[in-house]
């Protein structure tokens, strides 16, 4: 039996666990039951496990039988929170949490690639580190596991990581596409609030009105991002959040608003984060009021490796067939902290089309959409491509072929 077919042997397990998880989605970093079910499905495995102290994260190393290299393999835990209004069986039972950007898969998927490991591992040269981390949605979980170690956890850094996203819109059922070099972008968060002086809303003059500032830099913002970015260097800036006000006849005392800002480019991130700031503090001045701006830089631009990226495509191609990949035509402007292993070392983050066979995976629901629906038939697939980027990754190295990776 190949490989795709011990994995799709495993395609009912795999759906159990993802099912158990949909229904009971954790948000952030500290998420107990799901590091539990992590814990069980590993469970029997010759894996050396640890598990987090600042993160309910779970990292399990594979040792195999001869020395050699490490491999990475990371899946992301937590849901977001949003009210689920799909109509899936498995709907989710937690108030205002939903797995609604997949997460729910990639745990099952890299659940299902160590049970295929472990049975390999008597033919296994080197180590791989299985990397099960909470917190992906804007709390940073990979910067907190590196902190704790994570890249380390085998003794010597990894030689590659990898990790699968599947998207439940914009690819079709089962095919696997990446691209060399940028291929997410960072992820920046803008914090305005203005602070002014209130007062009834029959007589303005005799207040200062926060709300209409704040509403002239929100559109003023997005004016500066046209006007003086370079429109060949991709950049958005998306206010998100706005809040003023308890009444309508009532002038508040502040406006505050929150915009998230996406890059390609660190010339342009600096550039952005400098002048946003300096756009908000001259419309503040121009209405005689004072302003709090803050530019976070968060997540980085998420970049693969020439060579991972062309290794992950012809794994994909050696296992499913070269119809199972397409190359991937642009950087999507998403976000995503796994940007932070493959920093410190060569990677490739690769994504699965999951809407459901025969939907118009054109108009689905995109992720993090209430309505996002991701197909069970990809977990096996999933699998294979995690355990496959592995075992191809270290016969490459003991082979002498890390040049090739053929």
């Amino acid at each position: 039996m190949n490989l795709t077919e011990k994995a799709a042997s495993l395609g009912d397990d795999l759906a159990e666990l993802r099912h158990a998880l949909h229904r009971e989605p954790e948000v952030g970093l500290r998420l107990p039951g799901t590091q539990q079910r992590v814990l069980g499905a590993l469970s029997g495995l010759p894996l050396e496990i640890t598990t987090g102290s600042a993160l309910s994260s779970v990292t399990g190393v594979l040792r195999g039988a001869r020395p050699g290299p490490v491999v990475l393999l990371r899946a992301d835990m937590d849901a977001l929170q949003i009210e689920e209004k799909a109509g899936v069986p498995y709907r989710s039972r937690t108030d205002k949490a939903m797995h609604a950007c997949g997460h729910d898969l990639h745990t099952a998927m890299l659940a299902g690639a160590a049970r295929l490991l472990a049975e390999a591992r008597d033919g296994l040269a080197g180590s791989v580190i299985f990397m099960f981390q909470p917190g992906e949605e804007a709390c940073d979980g990979a910067g907190h596991m590196i902190a704790e170690g994570v890249l380390d956890a085998a003794g010597e850094r990894p030689v590659a990581a990898y990790a699968l996203h599947v998207m439940s819109a914009g690819w079709s059922h089962g095919t696997f596409t990446t691209r060399p070099g940028p291929m997410l972008a960072a992820s920046d968060a803008l914090q305005v609030c203005v602070h002014g002086t209130g007062g009834h809303g029959s007589a303005p003059h005799l207040a200062r009105d926060p709300v209409l500032a704040a509403c002239e830099m929100a559109l003023a913002l997005q004016t500066y991002m046209t006007r003086g970015i370079d429109p060949l260097e991709p950049a958005v800036l998306t206010v998100g959040s706005f809040h003023a006000g308890t009444r309508r006849n009532v002038i508040p005392e502040t406006a505050s608003f929150d915009a998230t800002v996406r890059t390609f480019s660190q010339d342009v991130r600096d550039k952005v984060a400098k002048e946003t700031v300096r756009v908000c503090k001259g419309i503040a001045a121009a209405h005689g009021l004072e302003v709090d701006a803050v530019y976070s830089q968060e997540y980085p631009v998420t970049v693969n490796d020439t060579a991972e990226a062309a290794f992950a495509a012809e794994t994909v191609a050696a296992l499913f067939g070269s119809d199972a990949y397409t190359p991937m035509a642009r950087p999507v402007t998403g976000a995503e902290d796994f940007s932070r292993v493959i920093a410190e070392v060569p990677g490739a983050m690769v994504f699965l089309g999951a809407a459901p066979p025969g939907a118009d995976y054109a108009a689905a629901p995109y992720n993090h959409s209430q309505y996002a629906t991701f197909d069970d038939g990809v977990l096996a697939a999933g699998a294979a491509v995690y355990a496959g980027l592995a075992l191809r990754r270290l016969t490459a190295e003991s082979d002498g072929d890390s040049a090739g990776r053929n």
